[in-house]
């Protein structure tokens, strides 16, 4: 079964809590990798999400314009 994608709330909030753990620095190496990991997947997908939604206004406008 395919893992559902997170909201864009949810991804930022994931976000922050990883923000705050790794400028705790109190972290292993190795876990602090995971977490870089984990932060670049999360704001790659609130990146895409927001490029959606403009494109999606964009659109809606231009409708409006017309």
């Amino acid at each position: 079964m395919a893992k559902k994608t997170e909201s864009y709330a949810e991804a930022v909030a994931k976000l922050r809590r990883l923000v705050a753990e790794i400028e705790g620095n109190e972290l292993d190496v190795d876990l602090l990798s995971e977490k870089v990991q984990e932060a670049t997947r999360l704001i790659k997908l609130c990146k895409e999400k927001l490029y959606k939604v403009d494109e999606d206004v964009k659109k809606v406008l231009e409708e409006l314009d017309a």
